[in-house]
């Protein structure tokens, strides 16, 4: 392992090779923890290439010595997919020095940006050429546009303009031997092959490493207003949205949805963030979040004016036909922040309030409301004193739908177990309606067993075959996605 860790010295310069013995602790230890401290790896050493060339280097240089390679972004992700086991015996290569936005093509509506850039960096980019990058994340300040491609991140917009995948046109990316493909096409058509850029999108750094990517751009929207409404039932809900969708076509950019308990945390953790809650109490004075709060976003291709006229009929019509028992909206860029935050502020509070059992599902947006209740029901009555946090993005049909422990379960092996049992039925549930146990964070190591147990026979063994052609030496990010 000398051998090795002297020629990574060699190639990225003694700075760029962290290891235990030569960084503090806790510059070490941010590569090897994950955002929700449910993962501490341990690495042999942290390795910080510039470009893709001396990514490809290391790749090289780790196959030379049989040693495995996890590729690192923001380190961000929530499934522990970017840190190390704690063999001590794996590479962490982290991309966040790979930060050119190398090309912006206006005409083209493209832009091609390393995988270490920030996406407010990308988001940013667009925007001063007039332009829009529709990925929105609340991580958005810190997660690379590597790590988003990767796990192919979903966000807030996947009801008007997809998944990380949609948005990508291109890729570069090194392989589990240490070669470049150079795919950074910026085309909408092309036929020729094997869709390569798909497959890398979402595997996880498992089948090779993204280091820069050609972007999809969009027309900025002339306009834009955000609507929070309260609605009786999930039931309801749904028939909004189904109704916000016909009047507003493709200006219906969002629709997320919140149940009463995450906004009751929101209010006791981040008051201030709660306070827009206030415009949708029908009493003065009566502080209690509606049984489901949901929040529009319309974008206009003419003025704000027009985007609020829109919204503002939709209002009318669900509060005209009992869909919303209140609704209040955004006539201002404050405003909008305000109904937003509210809704990024959710996790926060939840972390706060304490360690829950978090699931990232997707069912089709038709069952949801059957799918809350049948779980609901089956984890309540098998404990009682549990607490349901269910929030997400009701456009899509992606929940996060967090279990909290009852008193006395919420450590050591009564969690394990509780975490156990919850799973089973929430993935039960999840699968009797046609649905997926990960929409958005990906497998990583939190879901790995659970691929193994879900998903069909077929599916996984041409999952393995690709891995086993791709990467025969399992190199790249072992123990991750595939069981």
């Amino acid at each position: 392992m000398s051998t090795l860790l002297d020629a990574l010295r060699d190639l990225l310069g003694q700075a760029q090779v962290l290891t235990p013995q030569g960084a503090n602790d806790a510059e070490f230890s941010r590569y090897q923890t994950d955002w929700r401290g449910r993962y501490q790896g341990h690495a042999l050493a942290i390795v910080r290439p510039a470009d893709v060339d001396e990514v490809a280097a290391v790749v090289r240089l780790c196959v030379q010595h049989g040693v495995s390679i996890v590729p690192q972004g923001g380190n961000t992700g929530l499934v522990g997919g970017g840190v190390p086991d704690g063999s001590g015996q794996q590479i962490v290569l982290s991309l966040q020095r790979l930060r050119q936005l190398r090309e912006v093509d206006p005409a083209n509506l493209s832009l091609t940006a390393e995988a270490g850039c920030l996406l407010t960096d990308v988001q940013q980019a667009a925007a001063q050429a007039g332009l829009l990058f529709p990925l929105s994340l609340a991580s958005e300040g810190s997660c690379t546009i590597g790590g988003n491609l990767a796990t192919n991140a979903g966000g807030t917009q996947v009801l008007r303009y997809g998944t990380a995948r949609e948005l990508c046109l291109g890729l570069e990316i090194v392989t589990a031997q240490g070669e470049i493909w150079h795919g950074l096409k910026g085309l909408r058509k092309d036929n020729s092959g094997y869709a390569l850029r798909d497959l890398m999108i979402g595997s996880e750094g498992t089948l090779g490493i993204i280091t820069a990517a050609t972007l999809r751009l969009y027309p900025q929207p002339k306009g834009q207003t955000t609507a929070l409404l309260a609605c009786a039932s999930l039931s309801d809900a749904i028939r909004l949205l189904e109704a916000a969708r016909a009047d507003l076509d493709a200006g219906l950019t969002a629709c997320e949805v919140m149940g009463r308990l995450p906004l009751q945390l929101v209010q006791r953790h981040q008051p201030d963030a709660a306070k827009v809650l206030l415009g949708l109490q029908p009493l003065p004075g009566d502080t209690t979040p509606a049984a489901w709060t949901v929040l529009l976003e319309n974008a206009s291709n003419e003025s704000d004016e027009h985007a609020q006229q829109r919204m503002q009929a939709v209002l009318q019509m669900a509060m005209d036909s009992g869909l919303a028992q209140m609704a209040t909206l955004a006539f201002n860029q404050t405003q909008q922040q305000a109904m937003w935050q509210l809704r990024e502020t959710v996790p926060l509070a939840e972390r706060t309030e304490g360690l829950m059992v978090k699931h990232d599902i997707g069912v089709p947006t038709s069952a949801i409301p059957d799918f809350v209740h049948n779980a609901g029901q089956a984890i309540l009555a098998r404990w009682p004193q549990a607490r349901i946090v269910c929030f997400g993005h009701l456009g899509d049909g992606n929940l996060h739908y967090n279990v909290q422990p009852p008193l006395g379960q919420g450590q050591g092996a009564g969690l394990a177990a509780f975490e156990s049992e919850v799973n089973e039925l929430v993935f039960d549930e999840v699968m009797r309606h046609g649905g997926t146990l990960s929409a958005e964070h990906g497998v990583g190591r939190l879901r790995v067993d659970e691929m193994g147990r879900r998903q069909s026979v077929t599916a996984l063994a041409m999952m393995k075959a690709i891995k086993r052609a791709l990467d025969p030496g399992n190199v790249l990010n072992p123990g991750r996605v595939l069981p």
